[in-house]
């Protein structure tokens, strides 16, 4: 007799075939909603997400308003000052053109109500000055009025004599003042030679010299007094649209000025804006990538433990890998990184849980299947010693009254199963195999009993037992050392 390993193949019976086709539906439909409940989750913090994005932009836009008020604000101050200084010194021009008119009016010979409405003009105008008006126009063209006042009442008396001409005529002159010697001082010279000759004509005989030379100094004295005071006024004017041309220059250097630093401040808000618009997108994407790792983290570390448990270590290993290939980039900071990682983590948890429902499947074939043999052994008066499963391999065994043991494999060979026994202490088993051929009636007859009692279950069908060496079979035997897998 051979005492090498006995082995047979166990096909499913259709009645399990159905049970484990029910299994299955029922393991599919368990995975759905376990899907649909992971999509719920996503989509439930993928809401809480977007509620608080939409609060950090909301408070993000606040902000960027109140920092705007501020720069309007602090615009507005530095235009209102620089405006303040220009109206100061306006109103200071004013308030001295104002004086110079003021004066001129105090040296005027005229009616007395002329002279008022010239002076309550004069005081609207200073009333006027500092609110912001332009009264260069107005203040000219009182000063005109007062010069022509000025020149009525400074004709000379008919009747006096000529000293008394002279000295009012030199008079007029020195009142006329010397801004006008300064804007007009040719003018200013003619009116003293024609004095000088108008003084050598008071002398005997001069009498027709006198009275002609006295038309002529009194209208070289008004032509002067004029041309200074128009020349005084447009050296005035000239000031004042010095003043404001350098005013207008200064505000727009100020306004240009403004607008580079407004310019500057909103390249420095666009600036800011987009890294914070940056660092906002990073961080919503780590975020996704934390929430939908948090969705399916106890369900892929589950899964890694039950390939573990199910014998493919290559499946835990992928899976740990996966797993790693999120968390690191999540630690890092890397979001385009974690985000591809766990999307590729999500894929694979939905194959490997299809793979882990399958291998499950199988398990509990070999569960069932290790049921219905010891079942059967223990009708055959076996006792049963004990049970492991290794690397997806049950292994059970049985031993009988006379001694002998039973070491039972149940492993599988593509979708069937294989029953794989080696015994020891029956006497009609050899330590070798007969080159010749063995037999080992006794022990084959007691198996066929065995897997009759399996195969009246309706879950498997045993196949012809069959070792090496037997006369009756054909078939080679599994190496004893073949690593056994199961599969669908």
């Amino acid at each position: 007799m051979s005492g090498s390993p006995k082995y047979t193949t166990v096909t499913i019976a259709p009645a399990y075939a159905r049970l484990e086709a029910d299994r299955r539906r029922s393991r599919e439909a368990a995975r759905k909603r376990l899907d649909a409940q992971r999509a719920k989750e996503r989509a439930e913090r993928a809401a809480r997400r977007a509620r608080e994005a939409a609060a950090r932009r909301e408070r993000a836009r606040a902000e960027a308003e109140r920092r705007e008020a501020e720069l309007a604000a602090r615009r507005a101050a530095r235009q209102e000052a620089h405006a303040a200084r220009s109206r100061q010194e306006q109103s200071g021009a004013d308030a001295r053109r104002l004086a110079e008119v003021e004066g001129l009016l105090g040296r005027v010979r005229g009616q007395d109500s002329e002279v008022r409405v010239l002076r309550e003009r004069l005081d609207l105008l200073r009333d006027g000055v500092g609110r912001a008006q332009e009264l260069g126009p107005a203040i000219e063209e009182l000063r005109g009025r007062v010069v022509l006042l000025g020149r009525e009442g400074e004709a000379p008396d008919p009747g006096a004599g000529h000293g008394a001409v002279l000295a009012g005529l030199e008079e007029r002159l020195a009142r006329i003042g010397p801004e006008a010697r300064e804007h007009d001082p040719q003018g200013y010279r003619r009116c003293v030679d024609l004095l000088g000759e108008l003084r050598a004509a008071t002398g005997p005989g001069g009498r027709t010299r006198f009275g002609a030379l006295l038309g002529t100094v009194e209208h070289a004295l008004t032509r002067h007094a004029a041309t200074g005071g128009e020349r005084a006024a447009e050296e005035l004017l000239r000031a004042g649209r010095a003043r404001e041309a350098a005013r207008r220059a200064e505000e727009s250097a100020a306004g240009r000025e403004a607008e580079r630093q407004a310019r500057a401040e909103a390249r420095a808000r666009a600036a800011e804006e987009a890294a914070e618009a940056e660092r906002e997108r990073l961080a919503a994407a780590l975020a996704e990538a934390a929430d939908r790792l948090a969705v399916v983290r106890q369900s892929v570390e589950e899964a890694a433990a039950e390939a573990v448990e199910l014998a493919d270590p290559e499946l835990a290993e992928r899976i740990e890998a996966a797993l790693t290939a999120v968390t690191g980039p999540l630690a890092a900071g890397s979001a385009g990184d974690a985000l591809t990682a766990v999307a590729a983590l999500e894929e694979l948890l939905v194959g490997a849980e299809a793979r882990l429902d399958e291998l499950q499947l199988a398990h509990m074939r070999r569960m069932d299947l290790a049921e219905a043999l010891r079942d059967a052994m223990l009708g055959e008066g076996f006792s049963f010693t004990g049970g492991t499963e290794r690397d997806g391999r049950l292994l059970l065994s049985f031993e009988r009254p006379s001694g002998a043991t039973y070491r039972t494999t149940i492993g599988t060979d593509g979708d069937d199963a294989v029953l794989l026994y080696q015994v020891d202490g029956e006497p009609d088993v050899l330590l070798r195999p007969d080159p010749q051929g063995a037999a080992c009636d006794r022990t084959e007859d007691l198996l066929e009993r065995v897997h009759e009692a399996i195969e009246e279950r309706e879950d498997f069908v045993p196949g012809e037992l069959t070792w090496q060496g037997k006369r009756s079979g054909e078939q080679p035997p599994p190496s004893a050392a073949a690593e056994w897998t199961w599969s669908r």
